[in-house]
């Protein structure tokens, strides 16, 4: 298969950094290059929508958790689902209407220029082990591809994604986003046929143990979840990235509702593969591997090269539009400049950085997402949604919102990065395990309590 890998991937290369560079000439200013010149069409920002959240976590990762836990690993990508189902209800078109370029420049415009830069450090700094993790699972399949692990590949891939990213800005990712989900549904959905009627097996464990909760899931991850993982699908600054390159409201509304639905169906496609893997292939056989990739080694070779570049275009699409959205958050909110510029070299400092990540070792990539999730998510995501409920009809006591970000970010950073040592000054890993949720319910109050709720002026 080597052979024929490299000339597949020389050949996928090749097409995304001509987009980029076709793309070079049509960028005149920052809003061409950070947000796509905001006049995407409905089905334009549904497939990149899709791309952007069929990543590592939704493919390894998930079949990797299905096959340990069993048919409750679907909860991940349906409260995701059901995340942009409740987007598309309650915020998308009020979030278009404000007309923002990045999430920090929303909570400027909503609350002022202190949240635009706590909430763009927030994101910055966590985005770098999200992005990490998209890396970590390339290099990961890369290795398999090839049958032993080869740095100079892994970082020629990495580099040319960071350069057509660079040169074509946000045109180009929702360019490549179309083509990547092409083939990651197309791959996807092949191996989940050939598993179920190419091969067969014992099928009838995996229909028999559909079960949305068991020993290894139980009401307080499915609580966890929902509020950890449906946040950021629910109000995410990749996944608004989206709302803001989109047309107008109608559009930012409808392709949040349909991606959701569309997710939700991928969500069982997915699931179902690891199912298949759980009760057909043994902990022995895949070893230390991933489920989903040893999977690949289950197919005909035309499937199995589809599925490998399916893969790769998962983790693709997931991670340039990371790099750009971080990159052009960095330089838009932090830096507090509009330079089309900056955010290409910004684009290679923190690609590079979370490339370093990713190099100096092998790690869980579930861990890298969800770590920077619980701390984005209780810091975030409720402080933000009242600001957006509130604007135009509330003011807010600004002092009192910023203690729920800052607070809400702290108990998510001590649960998630200090554990040991809190551990060590008494405190139980089963209270460790409910600081996201803490962080939370802080913050949730704190910007409730931060709402002045008599109305803005007496006409309104």
């Amino acid at each position: 298969m080597t052979r024929e890998f490299f000339v597949a991937l020389g050949l996928y290369l090749l097409i995304f950094f001509m987009i980029g560079v076709l793309d070079l000439k049509k960028i005149k200013n920052f809003t061409d290059y950070s947000v796509a010149g905001k006049n995407q069409s409905l089905w334009a920002v549904i497939m990149t929508l899709l791309a952007t959240v069929v990543g590592a976590s939704t493919t390894i990762g998930i079949t990797d958790t299905v096959y340990t836990i069993g048919f409750p690993g679907i909860w991940w990508l349906a409260f995701g689902a059901l995340g942009l189902v409740l987007q598309s209800v309650f915020l998308s078109e009020k979030v278009r209407s404000i007309n923002a370029d990045t999430l920090p420049d929303l909570a400027k415009k909503t609350v002022g220029g202190v949240a635009e830069t706590v909430i763009a450090l927030i994101i910055v700094v966590s985005w770098i082990g999200v992005i990490a993790g998209q890396f970590v699972a390339m290099k990961s399949l890369i290795t398999f591809a090839l049958g032993k692990e080869n740095t100079l590949v892994f970082a020629a891939v990495s580099i040319i994604v960071l350069a057509y990213t660079a040169i074509g800005g946000q045109m180009s990712v929702v360019k490549t986003d179309k083509i990547q989900l092409g083939i990651i549904f197309l791959g996807i959905l092949c191996c989940m046929g050939y598993l179920f009627w190419g091969i067969g097996g014992d099928t009838a464990s995996v229909s028999e143990n559909m079960e949305l909760m068991n020993e290894n899931y139980g009401p307080m991850n499915l609580f966890t979840q929902f509020f950890v993982i449906g946040g950021v699908y629910f109000l995410g600054p990749d996944i608004m990235s989206r709302n803001f390159i989109s047309k107008d409201g109608k559009t930012a509304k409808k392709s949040a509702a349909i991606a959701g639905l569309l997710l939700l169906v991928f969500s069982f496609v997915i699931t179902l593969v690891g199912m298949w893997m759980k009760y057909n292939i043994s902990p022995d056989e895949i070893g230390e591997g991933s489920v989903l990739m040893y999977a690949i080694s289950l197919l005909p070779k035309p499937i199995a090269i589809l599925l490998i570049f399916g893969l790769l275009s998962a983790i693709v699409s997931s991670t340039d539009t990371c790099i750009i959205n971080a990159s052009s958050i960095l330089v838009k909110d932090i830096v507090k400049k509009e330079s089309v510029m900056n955010v290409r070299i910004s684009v290679v400092a923190l690609g590079g950085a979370a490339l370093l990540l990713a190099m100096l070792g092998r790690s869980d990539i579930m861990n890298l997402l969800t770590g920077a999730y619980s701390v984005y998510t209780p810091g975030v995501i409720f402080p933000l949604a009242i600001a957006i409920f509130a604007y135009g009809k509330r003011e807010l006591k600004k002092g009192l919102w910023m203690s729920a970000v800052i607070l809400g970010g702290v108990f998510g950073i001590l649960g998630n990065y200090f554990k040991m040592p809190l551990i060590a000054l008494g405190v139980s890993e089963g209270l460790l395990s409910y600081f996201t949720l803490i962080g939370m319910g802080c913050s949730l109050v704190l910007s409730l309590a931060a709402v002045n709720w008599r109305k803005k002026n007496k006409w309104v």
